[in-house]
C-alpha cells in the first residue's frame, strides 16, 4: 500500500503537467466542473455498489488542491460547502418528528450520553499514550465524540427515517454534538487562560434561552407567516431558508456551532411543513442536489492522503485516530442497541450514521490548530479519520439500511376497499377546482393522500353550456386554473392528469368524470352551511354526495393546511361498527402523520356504560381516546381550537327535502366555529 502511494506521489507531478499550471479561476468553468462531478461521480460509484456520496468526496480529493489542483478551496467553495452543511443538519431536523423524539427521548438521551462518553474516554487515553498533553488530548477526544449525519440522505431515500433506531440516533446526535462543542469552548478558554465564572454564567443561560426561544418562537412565527402569505410559494420557501440562517447565526452569537442551530431550526419548523408537500420537496431537492453535494466535495478537497506517508509519525497518529474513531462509535451503538433490543441491522445503521466525522470535527480541529493547541500531525491524522469515516459511514448505512424493516412505509397506506384487511389501492383523487382562493388547500390535501399511496391527482374544471356558448375568457380561466394545479402537483413529484370539461351541469360533470377516469376518491370544497334553497333544490355537493359511487371528502379550510396542530376525529357511539369507519381512521392517521399534527379521538356516547367501552379496533395504542356523554355538537364544539382540523364521518341516508344531505351536525359545528377547518368523510350507500 505504501509503495502504491509513493508511486502515485512520484507520478502526480507528471500528471499535473498535463493540466493547467494553476487552479481554474473562471466562474463558469468552476461551476461546470462541480456540476459534472455532481452528475457523474454518484452514478459511477453506484455502479460499483458504493454510495454516491462517497464518489463526491473522492472526486473532491481528485480535483482539489491536494489532487490534480484543478480547483482551489477558495471562499466560494467554503461558502457553498458551509451552506450545504447547514442544509444537511436542517434537513435532519426537518425529518425529525418531535413526537418521535418525545416518545424515544429516554433512548436518545442514553445513546447521546454514551456515544459522547465512550469516545471521550478512549480518545483521552489514546492521545495521552501518544504523548499529547491533557488539554490537547481532551480536544482531540471531543472530535471523536462528535459526528456528522453524512449518510442521512441514504436513510431518507431508503424510507427508514421514522424508524426508532434512526430517531434515537438523531436525538443522540443533538446531545453529543452540543456536549462536544461545549468541550471545545471550555478547552479553548482554558488554553487561553480565560476559563472564568463569567464564561459559565453566560454560556449556560444563553444556551437554555436560545433553545427554548427557537423551539417556542419559530413555530408561532411560522404559523403567522403561512396564514398571511401561504398562497405565495416563493415567499414560503424564502421564509424557511431565512429561518435556517437566522437561527444558525444566533447560535454563533452565543458561541456554539451554527450546525446546532440549523438542526434546532429544522426541528422547530418541521411541524409546519407536511412531509409530502411541495414545499418540503423543494427544500429537499435544493439541498440534496445542490448544497449538500457542495459540502461533500469541499470535504474531499481538504484531504491530502499523500502526506500521511511522507511523515512516519503522521501515519501512526492517523492509524490510532481512525481505529479509536471506529471503535468508539461502534461500542455505543452496539451497547445501546442491545439495551433497546434493536436487531443487528438497526444497530449497524446507528453505527453508520454516527461514525462519520466531518463538520464538528473540522470546526474543532481548525480552531485548535489556529491557537496552536495541536500540531500539523494531528491535523493530518484528523483528515485521515475524516476520509475513512466519511467513506465507511455511507457504505455501512446503505448496506444495513436496506435490510431494515420500514414500518412507516406500510403503516399509513390508505385503503379504499370494503374491508380494511384488503390490499391498499392507489388513490386516483378527483379534485374539482373553481375558486383560486380555496384551490391551494384542496390540492395540498389531495397531494398528501396521493403521495402516500403513489397515486394520481385528477384536477377537474367544468364549464357549463346550459345558458349559451362558452366565452373565450372562461376557457382561458379554465386553462389557468388547471395549469396552476399541474404546477403544484409537479412540484410535489406527483402524477397528475388535468381535466378540462364542458358539461350541462357541474354535479353531472363531476360524477361522469369520476366514472370515466376511474377515480376512487373525490375531494370537494364546502362553504360550511346550506341555504334552504340548497336543501330544497339541491346544491352541487348535495347532488354529488347523493349519487357518488366512491367516497368523498367534503372540506372547509379556514387556515392553511400546513398550520394544523391537532387532528380531531369525532365519532358517535355506533360509528365504530360501520364498515366505513376503518377507512376514515386510516385516512385520519395518514393526515396526522403527514401534517405532523397530534391525533386525538373524541367519541360522544349517550349510554353512560359506553364511557368505559373497549378499545377502538384498528387504532394505535398510543393515540388518546376521550369518551364523553352528551350532545354531539356541544361536546365537539367544546374542545375545538383555531388551528384544529376536525374530521367527521357521514354515511348516505335517504333523501329528505329540507334536510341537508350531510346532516345537521357538521353545519352546526361549522357555524359555531367559523375559524376551524373541517373534513367530512362521506361514504356512498352500500348495495
Amino acid at each position: 500500500m505504501t509503495y502504491f502511494w509513493n508511486l502515485f506521489a512520484i507520478s502526480l507531478p507528471s500528471l499535473r503537467g498535463l493540466l493547467p499550471s494553476s487552479p481554474i479561476t473562471d466562474p463558469v468553468a468552476i461551476f461546470l466542473i462541480i456540476m459534472a462531478i455532481m452528475l457523474v461521480a454518484p452514478l459511477l460509484f453506484e455502479r460499483v455498489r458504493l454510495p454516491g456520496i462517497v464518489g463526491l468526496i473522492v472526486a473532491g480529493v481528485i480535483v482539489g488542491p491536494h489532487g490534480f489542483g484543478l480547483l482551489e478551496r477558495d471562499s466560494t467553495i467554503v461558502l457553498l460547502g458551509t451552506v450545504g452543511l447547514l442544509f444537511l443538519m436542517f434537513m435532519a431536523g426537518l425529518e425529525t418528528s418531535l413526537d418521535d423524539l418525545k416518545y424515544n427521548a429516554d433512548k436518545a438521551t442514553i445513546f447521546g450520553i454514551v456515544t459522547f462518553a465512550v469516545p471521550m474516554s478512549l480518545g483521552v487515553v489514546a492521545m495521552m499514550l501518544l504523548g499529547y498533553p491533557f488539554l490537547a488530548s481532551v480536544l482531540v477526544a471531543s472530535c471523536f465524540a462528535s459526528h456528522t449525519l453524512l449518510a442521512l440522505p441514504i436513510v431518507s431515500k431508503l424510507g427508514v427515517m421514522r424508524s426508532p433506531s434512526v430517531t434515537v440516533t438523531l436525538g443522540g446526535t443533538l446531545i453529543t454534538n452540543v456536549l462536544a462543542l461545549l468541550v471545545l469552548a471550555v478547552v479553548v478558554k482554558a488554553h487561553q487562560g480565560n476559563l472564568s465564572l463569567e464564561f459559565w454564567l453566560f454560556l449556560i443561560p444563553s444556551l437554555a434561552l436560545y433553545t427554548v426561544g427557537t423551539l417556542w418562537g419559530v413555530p408561532r412565527l411560522g404559523r403567522w407567516f403561512f396564514r398571511r402569505f401561504g398562497h405565495d410559494e416563493g415567499a414560503e420557501f424564502t421564509f424557511v431558508v431565512a429561518t435556517l440562517f437566522v437561527v444558525s447565526y444566533l447560535a454563533k452569537l452565543i458561541e456554539i456551532e451554527p450546525i446546532i442551530g440549523a438542526f434546532l431550526a429544522g426541528i422547530a419548523i418541521t411541524q409546519l411543513i407536511p412531509q409530502l408537500s411541495p414545499l418540503m420537496n423543494r427544500i429537499q431537492f435544493i439541498g440534496n442536489t445542490l448544497f449538500v453535494p457542495f459540502f461533500l466535495i469541499s470535504v474531499g478537497m481538504l484531504v491530502n492522503p499523500l502526506i500521511l506517508f511522507q511523515e512516519p509519525k503522521s501515519l501512526l497518529v492517523a492509524v490510532v485516530m481512525v481505529s479509536v474513531a471506529l471503535a468508539a462509535k461502534f461500542l455505543p451503538a452496539w451497547g445501546s442497541g442491545k439495551l433497546f433490543r434493536f436487531d443487528f441491522s438497526n444497530i449497524m445503521v446507528m453505527f453508520g450514521l454516527s461514525v462519520a466525522q466531518a463538520a464538528s470535527t473540522l470546526a474543532a480541529i481548525t480552531v485548535a490548530y489556529k491557537i496552536k493547541l495541536v500540531d500539523q500531525l494531528t491535523v493530518n491524522g484528523t483528515i485521515a479519520m475524516i476520509l475513512v469515516t466519511c467513506i465507511a459511514s455511507p457504505w455501512i448505512t446503505d448496506r444495513w439500511g436496506r435490510s431494515m424493516k420500514s414500518s412507516s412505509a406500510t403503516a399509513h397506506q390508505p385503503q379504499l376497499a370494503d374491508s380494511p384487511r384488503q390490499s391498499p389501492l392507489r388513490y386516483r383523487i378527483l379534485v374539482p377546482v373553481a375558486n383560486p382562493s380555496t384551490e391551494d388547500n384542496l390540492l395540498q390535501l389531495a397531494l398528501i393522500l396521493a403521495k402516500s399511496s403513489n397515486g394520481t391527482l385528477l384536477p377537474l374544471h367544468i364549464l357549463t353550456d346550459t345558458y349559451g356558448p362558452i366565452s373565450v375568457e372562461a376557457k382561458l380561466e379554465q386553462e389557468r386554473l388547471l395549469a396552476t394545479a399541474e404546477t403544484i402537483a409537479h412540484a410535489a413529484v406527483t402524477d397528475v392528469e388535468a381535466i378540462g370539461r364542458v358539461d350541462d351541469s357541474i354535479d353531472k360533470g363531476i360524477l361522469r368524470t369520476a366514472q370515466e377516469r376511474h377515480a376512487n376518491l373525490i375531494i370537494c370544497g364546502w362553504k360550511g352551511y346550506s341555504t334552504y334553497r340548497d336543501n330544497f333544490f339541491g346544491s352541487v355537493i348535495d347532488n354529488v354526495a347523493r349519487r357518488t359511487p366512491v367516497p368523498m371528502l367534503i372540506t372547509r379550510f379556514m387556515q392553511p393546511i400546513e398550520s394544523t396542530q391537532r387532528v380531531f376525529l369525532a365519532i358517535s357511539e355506533g360509528e365504530t361498527l360501520a364498515a366505513s369507519f376503518q377507512q376514515t381512521l386510516v385516512l385520519t392517521q395518514t393526515l396526522a402523520t403527514e401534517l405532523k399534527a397530534k391525533l386525538q379521538i373524541l367519541q360522544v356516547v349517550t349510554n353512560p356504560r359506553s364511557l368505559h367501552s373497549q378499545e377502538i379496533p384498528g387504532l394505535d395504542a398510543d393515540i388518546p381516546v376521550q369518551r364523553v356523554q352528551g350532545n354531539f355538537v356541544n361536546q365537539v364544539s367544546r374542545i375545538l381550537e383555531r388551528d384544529d382540523l376536525l374530521v367527521l364521518t357521514h354515511n348516505a341516508h335517504p333523501e329528505l327535502i329540507g334536510i341537508p344531505t350531510l346532516g345537521v351536525e357538521p353545519e352546526a359545528i361549522a357555524r359555531q366555529h367559523p375559524d376551524v377547518s373541517i373534513i367530512i368523510a362521506h361514504f356512498p350507500r352500500q348495495g
